[in-house]
């Protein structure tokens, strides 16, 4: 974790391939006092989360290249990495198609930033 203001930040892990939406979905965790780590596809996403232990939320897409999109990204981490929250978004899915894992939300794009953000802090508690 970061300090920041003499206290740690969550690190918020943003995974999205749009990268004009990774850099305003980046900006937009770091102004909620979170410490944002990017990845471009969900292949990045799981290497950083093997390396790494301090991941507290995972912000995903679902809509993603290289054949992990962002359900299966999530199925993932639930089974690898349970005390990880999930948000997913998608421009494309209808929150009727997604099935959650449990501690998961789902936003459709374009999202609302003040409600995403209430959302990430209610997961940190």
């Amino acid at each position: 974790m970061t300090a920041h203001d003499g206290r740690c930040r969550p690190l918020v892990l943003v995974v999205e391939d749009e990268p004009l939406l990774r850099m305003a979905a980046v900006d937009m965790v770091e102004e909620a006092g979170f410490e944002p780590v990017e990845a471009a596809d969900a292949t990045e996403a799981v290497r950083i989360l093997e390396a790494r232990f301090d991941i507290r939320i995972v912000f995903s897409d679902i809509d993603m290249p290289r054949g992990i999109d962002g359900m299966k990204l999530a199925a993932l981490i639930r089974n690898r990495w349970p005390p990880i929250d999930i948000i997913l978004t998608s421009g494309h899915v209808d929150a009727s198609e997604v099935d959650l894992p449990v501690r998961s939300m789902f936003f459709s794009k374009p999202y609302n930033e003040k409600v995403v953000v209430a959302a990430m802090k209610k997961f940190v508690g």
